[in-house]
């Protein structure tokens, strides 16, 4: 087996589109995926898991029923599992997400912006 690291600019360089997560590597039954997007997002949920966002450039809201939370470059935010949320970014985000291998990105909400689960780069 060859060895060896993961590149991240790299990786990002190697797509464009918006709200379509690609999966850059695998730990047991999770996946590290990076995303770009801009604009709004749909309201959704993850009702078995958690999920991670890792702002790596820019920065992003996530809205709660209620409230919410901005996460800016050099920070993280873990979603609960089952919490409703819908991100945003005023400008290009681009993020690492941390989710359990099959975890679509619109949970059962699905619609225009449901992206593959298993699209890898």
């Amino acid at each position: 087996m060859e060895y060896h690291s993961i590149n991240i600019a790299e990786k990002f360089a190697k797509f464009s589109e918006h709200w379509s997560p690609k999966i850059i590597a695998q730990m047991n039954d999770y996946h590290f995926k990076l995303v770009k997007f801009q604009g709004e997002f749909v309201w959704h949920d993850h009702k078995d898991t958690d999920e991670v966002f890792i702002v790596l450039e820019g920065q992003m809201l996530i809205r709660f029923r209620g409230h919410a939370v901005a996460v800016k470059k050099g920070e993280l935010f873990v979603i609960p599992k089952g919490v409703e949320h819908k991100t945003s970014a005023q400008a290009e985000c681009r993020a690492m997400l941390v989710e359990v291998s099959g975890t679509l990105n619109t949970g059962d909400a699905g619609g225009d912006k449901t992206a593959s689960c298993e699209d890898w780069i």
